[in-house]
């Protein structure tokens, strides 16, 4: 039968509100330069499938794919709107992922009651936009690069309307291109070497080079070689398997290097015999012996997987993993978060033997000051682009995927400018047995099959884990960038789940950085070795050779240890859940990974080496204390004012606007969510999810960032930056861990260290020592607060080279810490929130304020940067933290808010935005004693505090838990009005929703939104 094609194109009714060719047309002004008029879009597909009349197509349209409310529809018709003078046509190349292709081909086999292969495809999803002015073709295709599509995956066609639009529908064909090279290492100089890994993007430094030289060079590597078949040289595959393999990003190369450390100030000096060894893994190994030794045995895996895990009761398990998707999202910001939710989804999913449920999805994205007005570097994108296309990429990750954000942060600064900081989280339940077996264990035996799972290969994400591990320019490969289906990925979790409730897999893991490279190298570690045979692998497209099909990061893929009794019911449930699954190899023990291409020795490397070879690094560290001092400021200040200014600067004000575009409600189980009261407006300090249906237990989740306090004492920032996660959590009503012996309440925590490039060069990068200072300060913050607070490390990331350099400049990013924290609640109906709840409620500052103002947003609002730091008193911290947990425990405290950003006027100002109409009274002068300064009082950000409100009825009960750590500040009042006096003197006096409204809209009209939150509702 004669296979016909027909497009349907699908345009929006005469008046309906067009936001995508808005958006465009906006987009392009905003960030191009370029004048387009309106701008309409409309989805058009190409169907081609055999026997279908075009009667047959209309129906099948009018029935599946249009919106009789907001929709026209054309059959073979691409005629433009009248007054539109040019286009733009965005469609997939060949073999690219087609999330909604592939759904409309679904709705057709439903239409015409018969299958339809999903392994073919027969509707193609393009993108049409009409531009009303006549834009020259090199604008129109700039404007689809840089802002409609990805060279990488789309096809571009662009012209006058005049002439009639160029329709562009992918053709399968060809196969891999099986050349291999060699690539020859004898008898090049040190710098041929370095010049050879540059060019190749290996990111290896020449020691590196020269011990992977050495190795190829031995008598006995070079025999065992010419019996495999293999040129004595490496060939390209085994050198991109290396560089990937060493690299920064996989191997940490910084944070297990021998360390030398001198602090200029007290002239103590010491040699660090690894960050990670020393500072991460020794603190959480302690904290795990005091654990054990109280009766609390919930640490189960840390460290040797994709992702941590904890038990939550005698059934089940939480897993959770943050990961950085940095480099990426810099020079695609879209295509960079969706893949690092996507990323981050599967660490969970593969931890153990695999099949962990989403639980939810958190993020903390660092970005660059969206309304910038200068020049841009070569190859810099604008802060509100990298802004806006993270936003979605996280959005659609999410969303599309079914998966709740409930959680996360935005952090403005200058230096992400050049580099974004885009933290991706992800938390999920494992049931404690899959099919009788501790479903945390990974086991491979020889003989298990080597099955990869999910989405086809192409050549996007190669060399992401080396592009990842060095300084971006303007250089940066295009085709270091995932491209993320999370449809792909929804069908292949929701197949993992259930093949491994029914024991067909012994175990698995993602396909992240490095592809299969990384996946199989690692998993051949278990039992001894591994045979891949590269051919067998499904791709996207033709064209990839051997190497690129092995190290390709491409998405939604996972690499199964499956016995080969169980291979065809596996094979035949991946049918039915229409995941596509391959074999592509077998396990063994022989101690090699032996990659073969048709048949064809392509590489054939010594496990040992490829793990263990990699030369360790000595780093040197010089810790000198910058030069700060408190600043003068106006003898007379207006604090109102101060406070309006603050809850609108870019740090304090509200991101609905950001938090409306996620879905935090899907599954049903978010209980606090990121905005909550009665408006849907107080922002909240941790999020809190229901485990399940069946029980009460949940996890409250929280973040730790404050990069700004770095610039006067890393080591301080580093402690604060937990202490503020941690008393999140215990604001919404969490408690301490070990408190009393077998509690079984578990916590786990991700740090995730992202700093600028730390290797001392006197040419490069001359300030090196004092940067690898302040990390070393920063994980020594970590070792004294995780034993204060008796809370273990479960999983992390270290992110080294976060720096942009072209024309002559380089932008480094403030070395930057988060730690992402959960903790386990054992009844969620009582939880706190933060929003004031009834008028004549009893309001009160839990800690102690210190004239802290060093690195404040109040300092800010004068360009100052001050010299005290907030500090961490952890005895006092925890002290605090254990009788607040008390009257939670008693139901004393209505409602609770951390202090943090903007110190005490600003936590109050938050406290009143849950409902309408209530305000606050308050008097200082129970509290200031002479030694503390107004400005300190009102916008000291010291640590450890919190603002409750209490009924009047059970003051004495909570005074007589709190007693001296309790200061009674005031009322709830229902008057609308924040009134704050000292000694008769007032010093506030705001309306509320004055405040609300500052807070709402952001510097300069909702600077940092997309559009305003008031046509969110």
């Amino acid at each position: 039968m004669e296979t016909n094609q027909h497009s349907i194109l699908l345009t929006l009714q005469p008046g309906r509100h067009d936001g995508d060719g808005r958006r465009v047309a906006a987009d392009a002004a905003r960030h191009l330069g370029l004048r387009t008029g309106q701008v309409r879009s409309a989805a058009l597909y190409a169907v081609r499938y055999p026997g279908l009349s075009e009667a047959q197509v209309a129906s099948f349209a009018a029935a599946c794919l249009q919106d009789p409310v907001l929709h026209s529809v054309a059959i073979d018709q691409l005629g433009a709107p009248a007054g539109f003078k040019s286009y733009i046509l965005v469609a997939k190349g060949p073999g690219v992922t087609d999330d909604e292709g592939t759904s409309a081909q679904n709705a057709l086999s439903d239409f015409l009651n018969e299958p339809i292969d999903t392994r073919t495809q027969h509707i193609f999803s393009k993108r049409l936009y009409w531009v009303e002015n006549a834009l020259p073709p090199a604008d129109l295709r700039r404007l689809a690069e840089e802002l409609l599509g990805n060279k990488l995956i789309n096809r571009f066609e662009v012209g006058a309307t005049a002439d009639g639009v160029r329709d562009y529908t992918p053709r399968p064909g060809g196969g891999a291109d099986a050349r291999t090279e060699t690539i020859q290492l004898t008898g090049l100089s040190d710098e041929q070497l370095l010049q050879l890994s540059k060019d190749n993007v290996y990111a290896l430094n020449l020691p590196e080079m020269q011990a992977i030289r050495a190795y190829f060079d031995q008598g006995s590597v070079r025999e065992q070689r010419l019996g495999l078949g293999l040129p004595a040289d490496p060939t390209d595959c085994e050198m991109e398997i290396l560089a990937q393999t060493w690299s920064e990003h996989c191997k940490h190369k910084e944070f297990s290097a021998l360390i030398k450390y001198k602090n200029l100030e007290t002239g103590a000096e010491e040699e660090i015999d690894g960050l990670f060894k020393t500072f991460i893994k020794g603190a959480t190994s302690e904290v795990d012996r005091q654990l054990r030794a109280n009766g609390n045995d919930w640490l189960i895996k840390v460290f040797s997987d994709n992702a941590g895990a904890v038990r939550i009761n005698p059934e089940s398990l939480f897993v959770w993993k943050v990961e950085t998707h940095n480099s990426p999202s810099a020079i695609d910001p879209y295509g960079g978060a969706i893949t690092g939710i996507l990323g981050n989804n599967r660490d969970p999913l593969a931890t153990g033997i695999g099949g962990a449920r989403l639980l939810f999805n958190t993020n903390v994205l660092c970005f660059g000051n969206p309304d910038y007005d200068g020049p841009l570097l070569t190859g810099q994108l604008h802060p509100r682009r990298i802004f806006e296309g993270v936003r979605k990429g996280i959005e659609d990750g999410g969303n599309k995927s079914g998966v709740p954000t409930v959680n996360g942060a935005i952090v403005f600064d200058d230096r992400y400018a050049g580099k974004p900081l885009v933290y991706c989280g992800t938390g999920a339940v494992m049931p404690m047995q899959l099919a009788g077996k501790d479903s945390w264990e990974k086991v491979i035996l020889p003989g298990d099959r080597i099955i990869m799972a999910g989405g086809r290969v192409g050549k996007d994400g190669i060399h992401g884990a080396t592009f990842s591990s060095i300084e971006l320019d303007e250089a940066a490969p295009a085709t270091a960038v995932q491209i993320g289906s999370p449809i792909t990925q929804k069908l292949a979790m929701d197949f993992l789940i259930i093949a491994t409730r029914r024991g067909l897999i012994r175990c698995s893991t993602d396909n992240g950085a490095g592809g299969l490279s990384s996946s199989i190298g690692e998993l051949a570690l278990i039992p001894g070795g591994a045979v891949v045979e590269l051919e067998k692998v499904p791709l996207k497209y033709p064209g990839l050779k051997p190497w690129e099909i092995f190290l390709s990061e491409s998405q939604e893929r996972f690499t199964l240890a499956v016995e080969p009794t169980k291979l065809d019911e596996l094979l035949a449930l991946g049918r039915e859940m229409e995941v596509e699954l391959t074999d592509i190899g077998f396990f063994n023990a022989e101690g090699f990974l032996d990659v073969k291409f048709d048949n064809q020795p392509i590489a054939g490397l010594s496990l040992e080496f490829l793990h263990d070879g990699v030369p360790r690094k000595t780093l040197l560290a010089e810790y000198a204390k910058p030069a700060a001092q408190e600043p003068e400021l106006p003898a007379a200040l207006d604090y109102n004012d101060v406070l309006v200014k603050l809850l609108g600067t870019l740090n304090i004000c509200s991101r609905e606007s950001v938090i409306r575009q996620y879905d935090h409600e899907v599954k049903g189980r978010t209980v606090v969510k990121p905005l909550m009261g009665a408006t849907g407006q107080a922002p909240q300090d941790a999020a809190v999810v229901r485990f399940n249906f069946e029980s009460w237990e949940g996890v409250a989740v929280s973040n730790g960032i404050l990069p700004r306090f770095g610039d006067l004492d890393a080591y301080h920032m580093s402690a604060g930056s937990f202490d503020e996660a941690v008393r999140q959590i215990i604001s919404v009503g969490g408690k301490l861990p070990n408190l009393t012996p077998g509690d079984n309440i578990f916590w786990s925590v991700n740090d995730n260290f992202c700093v600028p490039d730390s290797v001392y060069d006197p040419v490069i990068n001359p300030d090196g020592k004092q940067k690898l200072a302040k990390l070393v300060q920063m994980c020594q913050a970590l070792r004294d607060a995780c034993a204060a607070y008796c809370i273990p490390l479960t999983s992390g990331k270290d992110s080294m080279k976060n720096d942009f350099k072209a024309d002559g400049v380089k932008i480094s990013v403030p070395p930057t810490v988060l730690y992402s924290m959960t903790a386990k609640v054992e009844d969620v109906r009582q939880v706190v929130t933060s929003d004031f709840k009834q008028a004549d409620d009893v309001i009160y500052l839990l800690g102690e304020t210190y004239d802290e103002l060093g690195g404040s947003e109040f300092y800010q609002l004068y360009n100052q940067l001050g010299a005290n730091v907030p500090q961490v008193r952890f005895d006092k911290a925890k002290e605090l933290y254990t009788l607040v947990g008390e009257a939670n425990e008693q139901g004393l405290i209505q409602s609770s808010h951390d202090l943090s950003d903007g110190g005490l006027a600003v936590a109050v100002a938050e406290c009143t935005f849950g409902r309408d109409g209530l305000g606050a009274d308050l008097d200082l002068g129970g509290y200031l004693d002479g030694e503390l300064s107004l400005e300190a009082m009102l916008f000291s950000e010291s640590h450890s505090r919190f603002v409750v409100t209490v009924a009047p009825e059970d003051v004495w009960a909570f005074e007589s838990i709190l007693e001296e750590r309790a200061t009674c500040l005031g009322r709830v009042t229902a008057d609308g009005l924040l009134r704050v006096r000292y000694q008769g003197k007032e010093l506030l006096h705001l309306d509320t929703m004055h405040l609300r409204q500052a807070w709402t809209n952001g510097p300069v009209n909702q600077t940092i939104g997309l559009e305003p939150a008031a046509s969110l509702q």
